[in-house]
């Protein structure tokens, strides 16, 4: 917890947070703590809708979102706000980019704290003026290049007769120069600096969107720089870097090449589920939208499960199709009082991987994996070893499929089928999802016929949103109920895991990529 983060009933206080630039990854740990334990968050406009999921679901949130014609909040009323919000009593976070002391205004903020003698701190962040040209590959200082780091906003008019800007000292400095706030009067600003004996052919690079999946980066001397932006469809926001350092972006590109750079991947599996994958494809550069069309918890009525455990004895095996009702398992037996002992006599039979994972975390290895992760391919296995288990518990959830408990009743199995988790569609995921496929997705992850089912419910039944992205179905099963609601299936991952998921859109993005 941030130092004082201890609410006073009757003041407050007030958190002036840098969210950094964009990449939602680099906010500081102190940063992101503030925002998770305050009352109220009030956001930029360039504030990731990542940081702000990490927000309290009781916080009072107020977008105080401000572009050069979009004013949802004046300064002054931005003022006023936090005042009240911490004469009130309340903790508050105010989130803006960057940082908050580097052209945020927010020291402008903080004068008017005092003023009103609201306790306030400020939470340094990450200024686009470093990492923007850092994403882009360009060093702002570099040994035997430049030793130095001029800052400058880019919205004063540098014609003014009472510029506070030095121009002629500007154009004087050998060392890196970065505007921001600039691409406006780009053009105002390479003569201001030309004029005073700047090299046309002094290089140059623009930075759009730094740190995030849409960053666009267009270098060239900085006489023909504001031209090629133009061609390339810079605008704002941008930094501007001047100097040698931005010649090093050629052999210094690494965020933007990677092999998923710019693509939008819609991700439906579970939250609690989703992270290795969003972690995996982030990693190769894509920009991951999280909107689980389930949530998985804890069993609504956990008596029939908690009755086969304390009867576990007359079981010889158990059978898993699913990580989540193996921790489901574990947490009833903790709930009731038993330990893993309890199951030393049994068989474990699950159908891949990932589920043998979490069957491990708790102490027990498998004793039994078919090749395919298919609950058919189960069946087939314990035929073709002749094993056939006397009495199985089948932890399930409550819209399982019927294919193993079947499979294993005509092997001549008793089968007791309990339910050991349960399944929610979160409030706001159809919107959401809605709004992102209108803003263009490029792949849909489907790790589940339910996720299937439940993201062409939460679209009001139709499948064409879906359509417009390449989907990306883990298996047969998936697939199978994918055509059942006339939801394209482009790509089918060749092994039933997130490893092939990701392996399945590399390919297929790396394919697209050689046939152009």
């Amino acid at each position: 917890m941030p130092d004082n983060l201890e609410k006073n009933p009757e003041l407050g206080h007030v958190y002036l947070v840098g969210a950094g630039p964009g990449d939602p990854g680099l906010i500081t740990v102190k940063g992101l703590e503030a925002l998770r334990t305050a009352d109220a968050v009030v956001y930029d406009r360039l504030a990731s809708p990542r940081l702000l999921a990490e927000a309290r679901p009781d916080a009072e949130m107020y977008d105080a979102g401000k572009g050069r014609d979009d004013h949802r909040m004046t300064q002054t009323e931005i003022n006023d706000l936090l005042v009240e919000l911490g004469l009130s009593g309340k903790i508050v976070c105010r989130l803006k980019g960057g940082d908050p002391f580097v052209f945020g205004r927010g020291g402008e903020e903080a004068l008017d704290l005092a003023a009103a003698g609201v306790p306030w701190s400020v939470v340094p962040g990450i200024s686009s003026i470093i990492a923007a040209p850092a994403y882009a590959g360009i060093p702002v200082t570099q040994r035997g290049m430049s030793t130095s780091l001029t800052i400058v906003t880019g919205s004063e008019d540098p014609n003014k007769p009472d510029s506070t800007i030095n121009w002629d000292a500007l154009a004087g400095l050998s060392g890196t120069l970065v505007f921001v706030m600039g691409w406006k009067g780009m053009n105002d600003i390479v003569a201001a600096l030309t004029s005073r004996g700047v090299s046309n052919e002094r290089p140059a690079a623009l930075v759009q969107w730094g740190t995030t999946s849409k960053q666009k980066v267009v270098t060239g001397p900085i006489g023909e720089i504001v031209a090629r932006g133009v061609e390339a469809g810079i605008g704002a926001p941008v930094a501007v870097v001047i100097g040698e350092v931005a010649g090093l972006r050629e052999a210094m590109a690494w965020f933007d090449n990677r092999p998923l750079f710019g693509k939008r991947v819609l991700v439906t599996r579970a939250r609690s589920q989703a992270s290795k994958l969003v972690k995996q494809l982030e990693g190769l550069g894509a920009e991951v939208l999280e909107y689980p069309t389930i949530e998985i918890v804890p069993v609504r009525d956990p008596a029939p499960l908690d009755e086969a455990l304390r009867n576990i004895a007359n079981y010889d095996w158990m059978m898993f199709t699913s990580s989540n009702a193996v921790q489901g398992i574990a947490a009833r037996m903790q709930a009731i009082g038993i330990d893993s002992r309890a199951l030393a006599h049994l068989k474990f039979g699950v159908n891949g991987p990932s589920t043998a994972r979490a069957l491990a975390e708790i102490g027990i290895n498998a004793d039994l994996i078919p090749d395919q992760y298919l609950a058919s391919a189960m069946v087939e296995l314990l035929n073709t070893e002749n094993i056939v288990p006397t009495n199985v518990l089948f932890p399930r959830s409550e819209i399982g499929r019927e294919t193993l408990p079947n499979g294993l009743k005509e092997l001549g199995s008793n089968v007791d089928e309990v339910v050991a988790y349960s399944t929610e569609s979160p409030n706001d995921t159809g919107d959401l999802a809605r709004a992102a496929y209108e803003e263009g997705i490029d792949y849909t992850t489907f790790t589940s016929s339910s996720t299937v089912r439940n993201l062409v419910d939460l679209l009001g039944g139709s499948p064409d949103l879906i359509n417009t992205s390449k989907t990306v179905i883990i298996g047969p099963i998936t697939a199978e109920t994918a055509k059942d609601l006339n939801v394209k299936v482009d790509i089918q991952a060749k092994t039933q895991s997130i490893a092939g998921i990701v392996k399945a859109i590399s390919a297929h993005s790396s394919a697209n990529k050689n046939a152009k």
